[in-house]
């Protein structure tokens, strides 16, 4: 299985995208409702046609301004927000139902429906049919239905965001283990911070129709390079290697918190925390803090009726929402000294992909 390489132009929505994807790599696709996302899966999957826009998987021209192929052709999956599995078909001949379109052997066709139902965990549910299923069920069936076809692509369109908190945590826990043993490309659309650090190595971040940011998924969402990614998520990402109960930059630094995840010591990994969640001093307080950070004011910023005091511990920027009045009494202004405080009870760790985190 070879890499996707596609450049995207639409003009209506104006969308205007390079997106590259290396064999065995995930690409997150981030940005606001609007932003294009899901523009650019459609050029992707050949749900559109636009005469400027080209397609490549591995040596294989999908889509340029001589040629079309047909999106049942292009060995593509794609795995939407709702399952949309076939109603009159049981679980089992949902998931035969890639194979069987391929026209594959009845051996091999059976041989995958099982592999695939019993990865995802559904092989007990393999003779009900869909109205039968959860939510969580059902996009674990159609989440078998796409690899069922061994795509050479894999769409992921907010797979998640019509599934409760826990059941989300838990296909994105089987979703990260199927994609480390994936050889083909996977871009991920998600407007989830979580999402993109559990799951893609690179980010792309798109605003109005246009790459914003882009690289390496840690790099990107800890040191933003345009102040939209900053504002993105609204959640602090520290990422490290997981030590006991935090993670740990190499440098002395530790965010202490809870496991949102099985982690072992040394794991790349990364804490989420809302900036509510951090509390500045000038001095280091009294007590004993779970996490305490040295960090400089790098800038103050309006939010709502608060303020965001944006600060740089090492290498990776943290933000605090503090009160105006607080700003004043505690003289916050750029190059300021302070110590950060953050609530461990407020902070989940997640694992990350090894190359997002640090060497």
């Amino acid at each position: 299985m070879g890499g996707l390489s596609a450049r995207v132009r639409v003009a209506n929505p104006s969308v205007s995208v390079d997106l590259d994807v290396a064999a065995g790599s995930t690409l997150a696709v981030m940005g606001p409702n609007g932003a294009g996302k899901s523009t650019a899966l459609s050029v992707l999957a050949g749900l559109r046609r636009t005469a400027d826009s080209t397609v490549l998987v591995g040596d294989r021209m999908l889509q340029d301004a001589r040629q079309f192929v047909a999106p049942h052709r292009r060995s593509m999956a794609l795995l939407a927000q709702r399952p949309r599995l076939f109603p009159h078909l049981s679980v089992r001949r949902n998931v035969a139902f890639g194979p069987s379109a391929a026209r594959l052997g009845r051996t091999e066709i059976a041989a995958r429906t099982e592999h695939w139902l019993r990865v995802v965990g559904v092989d007990d549910l393999a003779d009900r049919m869909p109205g039968e299923l959860s939510g969580g069920q059902a996009q674990r069936v159609a989440l078998a239905r796409a690899l069922a076809v061994q795509p050479d692509v894999l769409l992921l369109d907010e797979p998640f965001a019509a599934l409760d908190i826990s059941v989300a945590q838990q296909i994105r826990s089987l979703l990260r283990d199927l994609l480390a043993e994936r050889r083909g490309a996977t871009v991920l659309v998600t407007h989830d911070l979580i999402d993109a650090v559990a799951l893609a190595r690179d980010v792309v971040v798109l605003d109005h129709g246009r790459v914003v940011d882009e690289g390496r998924t840690a790099d990107v969402l800890t040191r933003p390079g345009h102040p939209f990614t900053a504002s993105l998520s609204g959640l602090n990402l520290f990422v490290g290697r997981f030590d006991t109960d935090a993670v740990d930059d190499g440098a002395g630094r530790r965010v202490v918190g809870v496991a949102a995840d099985d982690l072992g010591d040394g794991q790349a990994c990364a804490a989420a925390f809302s900036p509510r969640a951090v509390a500045v001093y000038l001095k280091a307080p009294h007590g004993s803090p779970r996490t305490e950070l040295r960090a400089q004011v790098t800038d103050v910023l309006p939010r709502g009726d608060h303020a965001v005091v944006r600060a740089l511990c090492g290498d990776q920027v943290v933000d605090a929402e503090v009160t105006w009045s607080a700003v004043t009494d505690l003289g916050m202004a750029p190059g300021l000294e302070v110590t950060l405080v953050v609530k461990a009870s407020e902070v989940r760790i997640y694992r990350v992909p090894p190359a997002t985190g640090p060497s």
